[in-house]
């Protein structure tokens, strides 16, 4: 099977309510879509959402990459001969994502196997955290409400703008939460350490017992996450201080953290992702799956690698599908509620994505 070409398109999904954080603000999913094409009249999917403020991309430089380094040099060439992208300039890691699920797509399919068992095998069903996002008192009090309503037994608690308004957002969520949810906390690198510290043992003098704390300091702050690490028994995550293996690596022989936060766009796509996965094993520690604020394609293709590396990837946070007024992909991975149903058909197994608008 080879690959005849390629289409891009921009997807636009509204969410149910703004998704907010101590760095950002989006009320709509407004990413680029990857669709690569076969001698076979099998297609391939990725996604790639313009994260600006993590990854340093934008709408522009992934379609840059995309058609100026990364798409010419696939077509004509057999799905599994993909060729060498190590010549992509640095920050692009989201581009290459799209492209590297969209092949894995491709070669999933043509072994008649969906990506997850492609992988290595694994679970068909997977169980989400969904996002709090950080806002009002009162407002992250409903969202609570709501998502207990809806079944989530997990909350990934937004916070890091004000530390003591924080602590009594924390305070609120678990009120309204009770027992019939866990909470993680993200603060998305708005406290200092000794911030994180000081509301960590506010917290836990309040009675509320937390799953994680999410990159409470500045990414580069590796000290900082090590100065937390050292005086809290909450398990410390890594996120915005870990993109890849090396990075992981360097945060884990320092001790600065428990857990290590994967994301295929972070990570570039899913080599660099199983290569975290292969060092976070070395360690004996374990890895939350994250994305961005994704639809069901790229989420799709997380769930997979999550399922195939269960051992590894302990935790899951794949709720943009769940936080989106619709799902645009046909015939994949369903996502409902907290569950997420891996499809059984091969690759992704999407067979067409709605609210695109082609860009070719």
């Amino acid at each position: 099977m080879r690959i005849t070409g390629y289409r891009l398109g921009l997807l636009k999904v509204p969410l149910v309510t703004p998704f907010k954080t101590a760095l950002r603000s989006v009320d709509t999913v407004e990413d680029i879509v990857l669709k690569l094409e076969t001698d076979a009249g099998i297609c391939g999917w990725g996604e790639a959402p313009p994260t600006a403020a993590i990854t340093g991309e934008t709408h522009e430089s992934i379609l840059r990459a995309l058609r100026t380094h990364l798409l010419p040099g696939l077509v004509g060439r057999p799905v599994d001969e993909p060729p060498d992208f190590s010549a992509l300039p640095p920050g692009n890691t989201s581009a290459l994502a799209a492209t590297e699920i969209a092949l894995f797509d491709l070669q999933a399919r043509a072994a008649g196997k969906h990506l997850a068992a492609f992988l290595g095998g694994g679970p068909l069903s997977i169980e989400t955290d969904i996002t709090i996002s950080l806002d009002s008192v009162e407002k992250m009090e409903a969202d609570t409400r709501a998502a207990i309503k809806a079944g989530f037994g997990m909350l990934k608690v937004k916070v890091g703008r004000d530390a003591d308004l924080d602590l009594a957002r924390v305070k609120a969520v678990h009120a309204a939460a009770g027992d019939r949810a866990a909470i993680r906390l993200d603060a998305n690198q708005g406290w200092t350490a000794e911030e994180t510290v000081r509301l960590l043992d506010a917290i836990e003098t309040a009675g509320i017992e937390l799953d994680l704390i999410e990159q409470p300091v500045p990414a580069a702050d590796l000290d900082g996450l090590l100065f937390v690490k050292k005086r809290t028994h909450v398990p410390v995550l890594a996120d915005e201080s870990a993109f890849n293996a090396t990075e992981a690596r360097r945060v884990l022989d320092m001790g600065a953290a428990d857990i290590v936060n994967i994301k295929l766009m972070k990570a570039g796509g899913i080599r660099g992702a199983l290569a975290i996965v292969d060092t976070v094993r070395s360690f004996g520690a374990s890895c939350m799956m994250g994305a961005m604020m994704e639809s069901s394609i790229s989420a799709a293709a997380a769930a997979h690698l999550a399922a195939a590396a269960s051992d590894v990837i302990t935790r899951i946070d794949l709720d943009g599908p769940a936080l989106c007024t619709h799902d645009p992909a046909k015939g994949g991975s369903r996502f409902e509620g907290p569950s997420i149903r891996l499809n059984e058909t091969p690759g992704l197994g999407i067979s067409s994505v709605a609210s695109l608008t082609w860009l070719d």
